[in-house]
């Protein structure tokens, strides 16, 4: 059996340990050898800051993506909104035309009914 060796800490830090190892660890020394064999095989200092944390990244990106918006409404009132309003005046016919056209409406219905009947046996009717 391996023997132990007494280490003193602060008497905070030690709870902070003791809390940390009983819910991720089965003991206290695997606790300790993981977190030391994470720092050496990483080649880490536990004293490195690794950078942005993942809120901060969020609240940068929801600043950007605030911005992004706030550029698409304003194309939209300046650019867009004139623009269709332009093109549809363009486009748009002012005054009723009252000429009909080369082909009536009411001549193309009245013709619809001319189609495919069914044949009926004419010779065999009383």
């Amino acid at each position: 059996m391996d023997s132990f060796i007494g280490i003193r800490f602060k008497k905070e830090t030690a709870k902070r340990f003791q809390e940390f190892s009983r819910t991720h660890f089965k003991s206290h020394t695997e606790a300790m050898a993981t977190m030391l064999d994470f720092f050496f095989y990483n080649e880490i200092s536990p004293k490195e800051k690794f950078g942005p944390t993942g809120r901060t990244m969020e609240a940068n990106l929801m600043k950007r993506m605030n911005a992004i918006i706030a550029i698409q409404r304003d194309i939209e009132k300046t650019q867009t909104k004139p623009t269709v309003a332009m093109l549809e005046s363009l486009f748009k016919t002012e005054g009723s035309t009252t000429t009909p056209l080369i082909l009536e409406k009411k001549f193309s219905e009245n013709n619809r009914a001319i189609g495919f009947e069914e044949k009926r046996n004419t010779t065999n009717e009383p």
